[in-house]
């Protein structure tokens, strides 16, 4: 019987000792990945209820679009007419239906405080010349409907774009106008209708989903009121148009 010895444990030949150094390394590789690469999937079965609820908080930026009158050159006498942006708040609740693993359809009734402005500068009173504000201060009841488009879930994240339309109606009206007579004041209607689109980002945490989203709006309706009103001699016509930022929680 030959001696054993302790060397040739060891003795390997160049294809052996290739073959377990590649070994080794997928083995080093796949333990790395199963330690430190795995994310818990959150609410992993949340598309499978038809219909979700939230609540959500909105900062709008909004103004109007103003299109001149063919008397703004002929009988106005202002020399500029324009309508600043200017921040609101908004706060509502979010009823989501699921149709498909690509398409929601979403409503967010929620309730905006607003204040648009019509600028209007004149000449004369020094070198600035003189400004007048019309300001409109109002609350406004806004039902948007939208149709959600979602991309495919990755672990607790999503992207999605949404399209749809607004009913707005005004409530508990209030004007500053500074003392202005009836006769100079602009007036504007107390409904409108808008075209809405945007972009979102979905990240799901353990018990609830959090979707920044920027969305904007254009009004279809004349906001203008017809009247007698010298302030809205060089106005044709007024929608609005709002640029808004949501933090949605479902």
């Amino acid at each position: 019987m030959h001696p054993t010895h302790l060397r040739n444990l060891l003795h390997l030949r160049r294809p052996q000792v290739a073959l377990l150094l590649l070994l080794s390394f997928f083995a080093t590789e796949r333990a790395q990945a199963q330690g430190t690469g795995y994310v818990r999937r959150h609410l992993e079965f949340y598309d499978d209820k038809p219909i979700h609820y939230g609540f959500l908080f909105a900062v709008p930026v909004t103004r109007y679009n103003i299109r001149h009158s063919d008397k703004f050159l002929e009988s106005d006498s202002a020399y500029a007419i324009g309508s600043p942006a200017q921040p609101a708040f908004r706060m509502g609740f979010t009823v989501n239906a699921y149709l498909n693993d690509r398409f929601d359809i979403r409503a967010t009734p929620s309730v905006s405080l607003y204040e648009r402005q019509v600028r209007f500068d004149y000449p004369g009173g020094g070198p600035p010349g003189i400004t007048k504000l019309e300001k409109r201060e109002s609350t406004w009841i806004e039902i948007p409907l939208m149709v959600k488009y979602k991309s495919m879930r990755r672990v607790n994240s999503r992207m999605y774009l949404l399209a749809g339309v607004t009913l707005a109606i005004e409530t508990n009206v209030k004007r500053s106008r500074g003392g202005a007579s009836v006769a100079n004041q602009l007036d504007t209607r107390t409904s409108d209708f808008t075209v809405d689109y945007g972009v979102g980002f979905e990240q799901f945490f353990q018990f609830f989903k959090f979707a920044p989203e920027l969305r904007f709006s254009h009004g279809l309706v004349n906001m203008l009121q017809p009247g007698t009103g010298r302030a809205s001699i060089g106005i044709q016509r007024l929608t609005t148009h709002t640029v808004t930022m949501y933090l949605n929680f479902e």
